[in-house]
């Protein structure tokens, strides 16, 4: 089995830049709370996604989002299973985009606080 594609904020940028679609599959109730405020962005919360996988295009590619990384991990190894070749996960997920202060809606603060990411360090994308 091939291992996930993971890349980090900054990459996801650049890859909604040239029309990637990103696809959250964080709680309706969390997505509401804070949320990407980027382009071609859905929310397909990961109990809805063994349903609603189908609706993704699989001529585009895919970045899957969370919270931090690790249900996207998974939901990404889902779509790769399913046919899916241009699919990436955001390592980080929300969290480690608002560190960045990419373009966010909502109560930021809320998530910061969770952060596990030390973005002053060199491992930090």
């Amino acid at each position: 089995m091939n291992l996930a594609k993971q890349i980090c904020p900054t990459t996801t940028m650049g890859k909604i830049e040239n029309g990637a679609l990103i696809v959250d599959v964080r709680k309706r109730e969390e997505v509401a709370n804070v949320t990407f405020d980027v382009s071609n962005y859905i929310n397909i919360p990961i109990d809805e996604l063994e349903e609603r996988f189908n609706e993704l295009p699989k001529d585009k590619e895919i970045v899957m989002v969370c919270l931090s990384g690790e249900r996207s991990l998974k939901t990404t190894y889902f779509l790769m299973n399913n046919g899916y070749e241009n699919v990436f996960n955001m390592d980080g997920g929300i969290i480690k985009w608002a560190s960045k202060n990419f373009p966010t809606k909502g109560n930021v603060e809320s998530i910061l606080n969770q952060s596990s990411c030390d973005c002053s360090s060199s491992n930090c994308c």
